[in-house]
């Protein structure tokens, strides 16, 4: 279910992001949410959706040191799958004491009737969350806002998206980023942590309270903010998007930026990600395996079962399967500009006789493996994170 909700994933992301540029140009008058689909945030924590900050606030945490039942936590054992189809195990932990936090958004996923999804935590946000943002607990907090983004419904009904709309699902981004920066940081670095209508929200978050603002800026030990076209001058590594925070290139480089999105083969000329829009411009891609450029082995991590994003990638995986199963050796990664399109390209490596399941562009050319944008190479992602945590401890 999960899988088939990120199938539908903000275009909204693609057009720029969180809230400004086309897509508030096309957007029509304020439409009210349909009755029953917005909660405020007091009465989503009176009924136990989600838990405020120490300090009372409102703010409904998907995500939050001490939560009970916390998704961004959790078991780690994996099944790592050679060629031949047998099976180690790995094992990681959620680090005890880690220095710094992370700040993740979630992708699209409310199936919620109305534009705006409402703020009660529904199987969908603990699944993408487990997917995406837990296995960065090896090496930070991991705090994740329930906000009430726009919904698969508004996705696939644009006239419902109004500036309105836009505006309740950022307002409350920005809302649980001042509590948790107020109650919560400690003057702890911070990485923010997105995926598609999650960048698109996160970048308009650095627009507007982190890029311009030196003492902020401190605080961001990095951003990740996959398929949602971050854009930089034309061989540039700042500007555009944001004119300070510039692309990560080197292993423990701090106060930057990983973005991309993955495609298996060049994006046709209709393709949602890759290409800028603006004359001068291109869309940034850094390869979290490779940062300073060139081809990288890929980590592919999966969880498996029912709470799994993308369990559909291991229909084929091992029988014996641990809570996450991983594919060394099968993908390397290389950020290349065709047609127009600068993309993280994707190739799958796999020797005569391979028997592990490959990814396949499964929503179809224009999206490419959005769906697996952060799974694809989660393992190094984890791995730059933990690079830069030391080196932003260490500075």
């Amino acid at each position: 279910m999960l899988a088939a909700a990120l199938a539908a994933a903000l275009i909204t992301a693609a057009c720029g992001g969180g809230g400004s540029g086309a897509a508030d140009k096309r957007a029509g008058a304020t439409t009210p949410p349909a009755k029953g689909t917005t909660t405020t945030a007091a009465t989503a924590n009176a009924k136990g959706s989600g838990t405020g900050s120490a300090s009372g606030s409102k703010t409904v945490w998907l995500c939050r040191p001490g939560k009970k039942d916390n998704p961004c936590e959790g078991d780690f054992t994996t099944s790592v799958v050679g060629p031949d189809g047998k099976t180690t195990v790995s094992r990681a932990r959620v680090a005890t004491k880690p220095k710094i936090d992370c700040f993740y958004v979630y992708p699209t996923v409310s199936g919620q009737p109305g534009p705006n999804a409402d703020l009660t935590i529904d199987p969908a946000e603990r699944g993408v969350a487990r997917s995406q943002a837990a296995r960065f607990s090896q090496a930070c907090r991991v705090y994740a806002p329930m906000y009430r983004q726009l919904t698969l419904s508004a996705i696939n009904n644009r006239a419902s998206i109004t500036p309105a709309a836009l505006t309740k699902a950022y307002g409350d981004v920005e809302a649980a980023w001042k509590d948790y920066l107020a109650h919560d940081n400690h003057g702890r670095g911070v990485v923010l942590i997105g995926h598609s209508q999650g960048a698109g929200q996160l970048q308009q978050l650095i627009r507007n309270q982190i890029d311009g603002n030196p003492e902020a800026r401190k605080l961001l030990v990095s951003a990740l903010l996959l398929g949602g076209n971050v854009t930089v001058p034309v061989g540039k590594d700042v500007g555009g998007s944001f004119d300070h925070i510039r692309a990560c290139r080197k292993d423990g480089q701090t106060g930057c930026v990983v973005a991309y999105s993955s495609y298996l083969n060049t994006p046709p000329a209709d393709g949602l990600f890759g290409r800028a829009r603006r004359p001068g411009s291109q869309v940034l891609c850094t390869n979290p395996a490779a940062l300073a450029g060139g081809r990288g082995d890929l980590l592919p991590e999966f969880p498996t079962g029912a709470g799994g994003a993308v369990g559909s990638i291991n229909r084929r995986g091992p029988s014996d399967a641990r809570p996450w199963v991983a594919y060394p050796d099968l993908y390397t990664g290389e950020c290349q500009d065709k047609a127009g399109a600068n993309v993280l390209h994707v190739t799958p490596t796999p020797g005569p006789g391979d028997k592990r399941p490959v990814v396949t562009e499964a929503i179809g050319p224009i999206w490419g493996l959005h769906l697996v944008d952060v799974n694809i190479g989660l393992g190094n992602l984890v791995d730059v994170v933990k690079d830069q945590a030391l080196a932003y401890t260490d500075r």
